[in-house]
């Protein structure tokens, strides 16, 4: 297997609660990564993790309408600090694009509310899809509903050119028309 030789974590975004932060510090702290947790004067925090001796990084907490907001991009070489920061995207429901980095090629994970939706693999200027997420469910649901339209369109039609007949056989033309205009506005919001 190849040695991954970093992992960046591109476009991350956390929405923590107060007892979420509390519970990220904690998952660093025991762990022995944390440095330390900065309260600044807003309320914000900035949590300084070890990931190789000497080596620190801040990540920086705003807090904003009652939760701690993280968005921005931090590299990672400790495999242990990667395993934490991995879990929390996904605990937390985080979003990210993060580059999994090795001789030779990058693999490319995207992650949604917390969930890989895609991995890519990039070699130069190649990009391969590995695994993108099908929404099946949400797929077939509008299917159902576009179909659902398509038939309601279909009866629409019918219900025209029954009143369109109906019209040239009849005499009350202006309650016939009436109900032709509403027919064709409903046909008209159901097509676009």
């Amino acid at each position: 297997m190849a040695q991954r030789l970093a992992t960046e974590y591109v476009k991350t975004c956390l929405e923590l609660t107060e007892a979420q932060m509390s519970k990220f510090i904690s998952m660093f702290h025991e762990h022995q990564n944390l440095l330390q947790v900065k309260v600044l004067d807003n309320g914000s925090q900035e949590v300084v993790l070890m990931d190789r001796p000497g080596d620190q990084i801040a990540l920086s907490f705003e807090r904003i309408m009652g939760k701690y907001v993280f968005e921005g991009s931090c590299r990672f070489t400790n495999p242990n600090l990667v395993n934490l920061m991995r879990k929390a995207v996904s605990e937390f429901k985080g979003s990210a694009i993060v580059n999994r980095i090795y001789i030779g090629y990058t693999m490319v994970y995207h992650y949604a509310s917390g969930s890989v939706v895609k991995i890519v693999e990039m070699k130069g200027d190649l990009e391969k899809i590995i695994y993108e997420h099908k929404d099946t469910v949400g797929d077939l649901e509008r299917m159902y509903r576009s179909s659902e339209a398509e038939c309601e369109i279909q009866k629409i039609w019918q219900e025209i050119d029954y009143f369109l007949d109906l019209r040239n056989r009849s005499g009350e033309k202006a309650a016939i028309d009436e109900h032709l205009k509403m027919l064709s506005q409903r046909l008209f919001v159901l097509e676009a």
